[in-house]
């Protein structure tokens, strides 16, 4: 998932919604790629400015 967002960011110059991860990583349930974008941002892989994930960057706080 962490690089379909690096990718996705190179490519389109913003991070992905949830449902373009959803898409390219091949899960069916958005709410299964919120819960491990959530995840990865308690532990700081990733970071948002807003309550929007496409607002999402790389690297901690």
């Amino acid at each position: 998932m962490l690089r379909c967002i690096t990718e996705w960011i190179a490519e389109h110059g913003e991070a992905p919604s949830v449902r373009e991860i959803a898409q390219r990583v091949g899960l069916s349930s958005p709410s299964s790629v919120a819960y491990q974008l959530r995840r990865m941002e308690n532990v700081g892989v990733i970071s948002r400015s807003v309550r929007r994930w496409r607002s999402c960057r790389l690297g901690g706080r």
